[in-house]
């Protein structure tokens, strides 16, 4: 499967997108179950919420880990060009982007694995990220938060090693809230400890 498939794939799943906008992760939590709790088999996982800067920092971590001599997965979001872009998988001298045949048989596995049930396509690409993530060896994960932090996709890492809260101002306010507090406590459900 190529690039092209797997484009093709992902819009296909665009049609399982839920009506209306269901704020929980009971739709992650089953697919991911169905692939075996991937997300629970990563090394030490940073975890980054907030409206602003949140690439920045996955970038600087990301940078401070290699240079320190770990294997780093990162996950991003939005990408430019293609969808592959959002996942950088750990090789040795620095990260690479994910192959197109790589990511490709994991978008067949993912949506394979999700059965047609509704489904928005970051859940299906949070899915992607987890599953890949757990079948490459790396020293850490850093992943980037979608939307808010407590009902994000990602939010189903149990004990991320660090949760971090970049700054936090008004966005998405018809989901997270209209008050800077409420975004904050919204983002503030990623920290676990």
């Amino acid at each position: 499967m190529t690039t092209l498939a797997a484009d093709r794939e992902i819009e296909s799943l665009m049609s399982l997108h839920p009506k209306g906008f269901d704020l929980s992760l009971d739709r992650i939590s089953r697919l991911l179950e169905r692939l075996g709790n991937p997300q629970n088999h990563l090394p030490p996982v940073i975890h980054i919420a907030g409206t602003n800067g949140k690439g920045s920092c996955a970038a600087f971590s990301r940078a401070l880990l290699e240079a320190s001599g770990h294997r780093v997965h990162v996950h991003t979001s939005p990408h430019l060009v293609n969808w592959h872009e959002r996942y950088r998988l750990a090789a040795d001298g620095g990260g690479r982007l994910v192959e197109d045949k790589v990511f490709a048989d994991a978008i067949a596995r993912v949506a394979k694995a999700n059965e047609g049930q509704k489904i928005t396509v970051f859940e299906i690409l949070t899915a992607v990220t987890f599953l890949l993530f757990s079948e490459h060896p790396a020293d850490a994960v850093i992943i980037e938060v979608g939307l808010g932090g407590r009902f994000d996709a990602t939010n189903v890492i149990t004990e991320p090693a660090v949760s971090v809260i970049m700054p936090v101002s008004l966005d998405h306010e018809s989901f997270l809230g209209d008050r800077v507090e409420l975004i904050a406590a919204e983002k503030a459900g990623i920290i676990k400890r």
